[in-house]
């Protein structure tokens, strides 16, 4: 098929996680994405261990498909290359705190009389508005002003830093493609860009769709494990006698009764459909003793052949190999540009056409730097110059 999404072109300003992996998926799917990086201050997932041949695993995954030109943003001359790509690229992505980019030129209303069907895009962690527009903050400040944290961890020991970037990537880098596109789809309509101001608080906050529903309707306070889904009834991950553990998800009456049959606890089923807190307890005792029983593969065995939404919890080297992720293709192969190739997570999006084959890992900061000047008419004279003057790289 032909790229869904061939017809955009996007300069990406944005440097770490939430931008570079909104692009990603923008890439991926088809996008022209050319990253404007600076020559002088370094981007840290550029040297994030570990490093495959030389370049950070991190950055050549999430910049794969995309070009790299390194341009100076602070020196005047940039300007004149922003003003011509603009010509060309209607959608800017970045990720500068509030203000930055309009010290250096290079705001919505600076852009926007270039080129008035601008689409531009602004992820910060705080918004562009609010006591806490200019603070700095990461991941887990975000989650934990949202309330996320609140009731997402033990009661005896608070709550839990998480493996993977929830309002980084969850909040920002998905909101912001979500916002992109359907502002796309506006000026299909309406022929105007627009300036989306996306906040990872603010998104955070949004993936409150139970409890805080529960809160704000009925003042219903959550904390650590108090509610069905966050350790407060049996719906909880379980140790085996060997020291791994196997997720439990049994809510329906259907699946209970199988999960408890299957323990050789049939008995235990109308405990798991009580909805009194006592009876959730004692049931989640009575299971972490039946799987504390038996090893981590025994029981990946029995509930394998059992419908039960009892599932094991596997390490990143037993999901590469689990037999669904490899049907789905979610590791794929991409060319680092000399002939070999680094296996990287797929796309998960899935068309009835596949999508085309990835073209290139993340690129080495600047390598398009002449390329895409010669697009816009620079010559090479100008380039030298632009060289010297420390314009770019």
């Amino acid at each position: 098929m032909s790229a869904p999404l061939a017809s955009l072109k996007i300069l990406d300003f944005s440097t770490l996680l939430p931008g570079p992996f909104a692009s990603l998926l923008l890439a991926d799917m088809g996008a022209e994405v050319l990253r404007i990086e600076s020559p002088t201050r370094l981007d840290l997932l550029r040297v994030l261990p570990p490093h495959d041949r030389g370049m950070s695993a991190s950055h050549a995954y999430l910049n794969r498909n995309k070009r790299s030109l390194a341009l100076d943003l602070k020196q005047p001359e940039a300007l004149e290359v922003v003003r011509q790509l603009l010509t060309e690229y209607d959608i800017v992505l970045e990720q500068f705190r509030p203000g930055v980019m309009e010290r250096l030129g290079l705001g919505y209303e600076a852009l926007k009389a270039i080129n008035p069907k601008l689409i531009y895009v602004s992820i910060t962690g705080y918004g562009q508005t609010g006591p806490y527009k200019d603070r700095a903050g990461h991941d887990i400040n975000y989650l934990a002003l949202a309330g996320l944290a609140s009731y997402t961890g033990r009661a005896d020991s608070g709550p839990l830093p998480l493996g993977m970037q929830v309002a980084d990537v969850a909040g920002g880098s998905l909101h912001g493609v979500i916002g992109l596109l359907a502002a796309v789809i506006a000026r299909q309509q309406t022929g105007q860009g627009t300036h989306l101001d996306v906040s990872m608080t603010d998104c955070a906050f949004s993936l409150h769709a139970m409890a805080g529903a529960a809160y704000l309707a009925c003042g219903e306070e959550p904390h650590w494990e108090d509610q069905m889904l966050n350790g407060g009834s049996f719906y909880d991950y379980y140790r085996t006698r060997d020291g791994r553990w196997l997720s439990v998800g049994s809510l329906e009456p259907g699946f209970m009764q199988q999960l408890c049959t299957a323990l050789g606890r049939p008995e235990l089923a109308a405990q798991g459909l009580s909805p009194k807190p006592e009876q959730q307890t004692l049931l989640k005792d009575a299971l972490k003793v039946e799987f504390e029983k038996h090893d981590f593969a025994q029981l990946c065995e029995l509930f394998a052949g059992v419908d039960a939404c009892v599932e094991p919890v596997l390490n990143l080297s037993e999901a590469v190999q689990h037999p669904q992720l490899q049907a789905r293709e979610l590791v794929t192969q991409v060319p680092r540009g000399d002939g070999s190739s680094q296996a990287q997570i797929a796309c998960p999006l899935k068309f009835a056409e596949a999508l085309p084959a990835p073209r290139h890992v993340g690129a080495v900061l600047g390598q398009h730097t002449e390329q895409v000047l010669g697009e816009l008419g620079f010559g090479s004279e100008r380039i030298a110059e632009l060289r010297r003057a420390k314009v770019i790289l």
